[in-house]
């Protein structure tokens, strides 16, 4: 008996899984056709499900446990995604993983899927005040950042898209230059292969990506290239050279023809430095046109700052920082102009300094006088940790630590920013290609014995993380928000 017991088990617990695979099979059917068809993006609580395989959706929805209160199952999810294919709405982004979970919740008041779907998306009507119009875009350098950046704006690109990206400039277009920097972008060391095409048109000095004609631009200095000649208009720059850091000069740049906005990826002196999630909002569109995207350190810890800071209060409190080392560094030692940076970043541990406690609180005003920062470069090509080490206002424990920051990375405005990880064997390589500029992990979350000292940490990769934030604040400030569902 106990033998056709577990036989039975056996059948059943694989029959299941097989159930949920053709589940996963329909949801990524519904997922391609309403990306392609209709420019409607399906998330899973903020994890992107375009070109995921049926173990990587599966996987998706499992882990999404971990942060659901109510659990999600995948049968729900593509029966959602069916109905919506039927549904009359304009180009959005809607968190399946969100809906199903509601569904669940609220189905018993609804007659249907349909009922409950035209409920939660009434707004998102298919009408011409939803139209968007794709902006230009240019990136200026195009190093570690700026290879990012593209693959992204090319990835997001399609029906609907929101920013195109239509040149990249550098000091020097030479046919030699263009075929490395063609390998680059298809081929990176940390992130791996660009899952795209890209080819070479040496003779028009231009790459073509997924079928975009991206011209290659040489120029010496911001304000020499008439962008227009090329077919380029109102077009936002994302400066990624970081050679350029103050309005002075970055203002540079809107002295070219067909440049209406500049965004630098990196702090920015005398100009609004923005972490997106939490101070987009104080901005001014109209009037400012030079924006900084602030650092990767500062879009790690703000965001979790100002959860604490807004539910217990931060007293004071220390940043330290265990980054990835940068090209600013020597591979093996050389002469630097900065202390210690010159021994090899490749096998030394090299204590260096940080704005980031600073520059938070230009993000979060209500931390100013309250923070210490330093940072430690360590061996590792990608993937960072800031470790927070808070006095806090009211006692807490690890539970409601935890709890607090949970809840943030799960509803309100910064579902984008913080990813709250359960993994207790989580290590730096685990997080690289994470879409949240801040990985907390609540396994090493420590609380004083008098309950007013806390150890956060929290993880970031300090490239593709910060990316993302960055081509969130292009959006935003390009005035191409679509319509979400989070």
């Amino acid at each position: 008996m106990e033998v056709l017991n577990n036989k039975v088990a056996y059948e059943n617990k694989l029959n299941d899984y097989v159930k949920n695979e053709k589940s996963a099979v329909s949801l990524i059917s519904s997922i391609g056709y309403l990306m392609y068809e209709k420019s409607i993006e399906l998330v899973l609580f903020r994890n992107p499900l375009v070109d995921k395989s049926i173990s990587e959706v599966l996987k998706l929805h499992i882990k999404a446990r971990s942060t659901s209160s109510t659990p999600v199952k995948i049968t729900d999810t593509a029966a959602l995604a069916k109905e919506i294919i039927e549904l009359n709405i304009a180009p959005s982004k809607l968190d399946i993983g969100k809906l199903a979970r509601e569904w669940n919740l609220e189905k018993d008041n609804f007659d249907s899927k349909a009922d409950f779907l035209k409920n939660k998306l009434a707004g998102f009507d298919n009408s011409e005040d939803h139209n968007i119009t794709p902006k230009d875009v240019i990136l200026y350098g195009f190093g570690r950042i700026g290879r990012l950046a593209a693959r992204e704006l090319i990835k997001q690109a399609g029906k609907g898209q929101q920013l195109r990206l239509r040149a990249i400039v550098t000091r020097s277009v030479t046919d030699d230059s263009i075929t490395k920097r063609a390998a680059l972008l298809m081929n990176d060391s940390v992130h791996g292969e660009f899952k795209g095409n890209v080819d070479i048109d040496l003779k028009n000095r231009a790459l073509i990506i997924n079928g975009q004609i991206v011209k290659l631009i040489e120029a010496s200095n911001p304000e020499d290239t008439d962008y227009t000649s090329y077919g380029i208009n109102d077009a936002l720059i994302i400066d990624n050279t970081g050679v350029f850091s103050d309005r002075e000069a970055l203002g540079r740049h809107m002295k070219a023809k067909g440049v209406s906005k500049v965004l630098l990826t990196a702090p920015g002196k005398g100009i609004p430095n923005i972490v997106y999630g939490i101070n987009e909002g104080e901005l001014d569109l109209e009037k400012e046109d030079i924006y900084s995207a602030a650092s990767c350190t500062t879009n790690a810890i703000a965001p979790i700052l100002y959860t604490i800071e807004n539910t217990l209060g931060v007293v004071k409190g220390h940043i330290e920082t265990i980054h990835a080392y940068t090209n600013d560094q020597n591979l093996l030692d050389n002469m630097h102009k900065k202390p210690r940076r010159g021994r090899s970043a490749a096998i030394n541990m090299v204590i260096t300094s940080t704005g980031a406690g600073n520059a938070v609180t230009k993000v979060v005003p209500s931390l100013k006088d309250k923070l210490t920062a330093n940072a430690v470069r360590v061996p590792t090509p990608n993937g960072s940790l800031a470790i927070l080490n808070l006095n806090v206002d009211k006692g807490t424990s690890v539970d409601e630590i935890n709890e607090i920051v949970k809840k943030s990375a799960v509803e309100g405005n910064l579902v984008n920013q913080i990813r709250y990880e359960n993994d207790p064997e989580l290590v730096s390589n685990d997080i690289i290609g994470n879409i949240c500029c801040s990985v907390f992990d609540s396994h090493a979350t420590i609380v004083s014995n008098d309950k007013k000292n806390v150890v956060l940490y929290v993880w970031y990769d300090n490239e593709f993380g910060y990316t993302k934030q960055v081509i969130r604040l292009a959006k935003y400030i390009a005035k191409v928000r679509r319509l979400i569902y989070y």
